[in-house]
């Protein structure tokens, strides 16, 4: 195990018994720090786990990684543009093709994460690739999961004692989790999100700590004897109260940062009528289209992502 605070990877474990490879980003916006100081106490806790437990087995690799590198040591969400609205295929591409000399800003982030996660698939030889990525919000409230659009993710999204939000990834386009699938990269993969709370309140880090912990558990890392019980509570106990699958409705995209402006107040999850008025832009007043529930209420000045509008499901 190693870590380094100063570059993309910041941690690695592995006792080097064959099982996949666990890929944890954190940062990719660089105003969320709760998933960084998670991983860091992650990889502390899996090298002294094998002192105070000597039945511990890893199965696998683990590593953790910054996103945006740059947006994370300036503390900004973004430096040009939304690293996590980058990966459609044809970008991804136009940025692989060009020196690199002459990229700069998100394009340079895409290149060198793309190539990092790249070199750990192929040194760690393994037959399935796991990829969680950490995330924060803007707003207090609920935490969540966003899986991908296939039954083990959204099973093992489930495993995080989360809401799941299914439908997402028809709202957004160019997330990571759009690019790294089993087609784009040529190993099983499987990439999930996880939104462990509002950027800077503490608990945020403790249920980013509970997520990866689950995670290392749901993917066949760890054995479930070996998790405490602790990491199951604290995420129960925080979505006791909230749906167990929500599917997306609609979603507001800002047309003018510097005119957009939400009502005050707004939280995850809190519930809406059709009609009430959420806030203004530059056209005028904004009012919910449906009646639902508010899902990341944006309250920082970058981002093109106003609000979501989400509804329990059914099933």
């Amino acid at each position: 195990m190693f870590a380094d605070r100063m570059k993309r990877i910041i941690g690695k474990y592995t006792q080097n018994i064959p099982g996949p490879l666990l890929i944890v980003i954190c940062q990719m916006h660089g105003n969320e720090p709760a998933g960084k100081k998670a991983l860091d106490y992650m990889f502390k806790m899996l090298e002294v786990e094998p002192i105070t437990n000597p039945d511990f087995i890893f199965k696998g690799t683990i590593v953790g990684m910054v996103g945006n590198l740059a947006a994370s040591k300036r503390k900004v969400r973004y430096l040009e543009k939304d690293l996590n609205r980058q990966w459609t295929k044809s970008n991804v591409n136009r940025i692989l093709a060009t020196e690199k000399s002459v990229l700069h800003g998100e394009d340079l982030e895409v290149r060198e994460l793309y190539k990092t996660i790249k070199k750990e698939i192929v040194k760690s030889k393994a037959d399935q690739v796991y990829i969680l990525d950490l995330h924060t919000t803007s707003s207090f409230g609920g935490i969540f999961t966003i899986p991908s659009d296939n039954d083990e993710s959204v099973t093992v999204a489930a495993e995080l004692h989360a809401p799941v939000i299914k439908g997402m990834l028809n709202g957004i386009e160019g997330t990571l989790m759009h690019y790294f699938n089993t087609e784009n990269i040529g190993t099983e993969t499987m990439t999930i999100a996880f939104e462990s709370g509002q950027h800077e309140e503490p608990l945020s880090v403790n249920r980013a700590i509970a997520a990866i912990t689950n995670f290392m558990r749901s993917t066949g890392c760890v054995d479930a004897a070996h998790i405490e019980n602790r990491h199951d509570q604290i995420l129960q106990e925080f979505s006791k109260d909230l749906p167990k699958v929500c599917n997306l409705m609609s979603k507001y995209t800002v047309k003018d940062n510097s005119v957009f402006e939400l009502l005050p107040g707004f939280k995850n999850f809190q519930k809406i009528s059709k009609g009430q008025l959420l806030g203004k832009d530059a056209s005028g007043e904004l009012y919910a289209p449906s009646d639902g529930l508010i899902l990341m209420p944006r309250y920082q000045s970058q981002g093109d992502d106003g609000y979501f509008i989400i509804q329990e499901s059914s099933e």
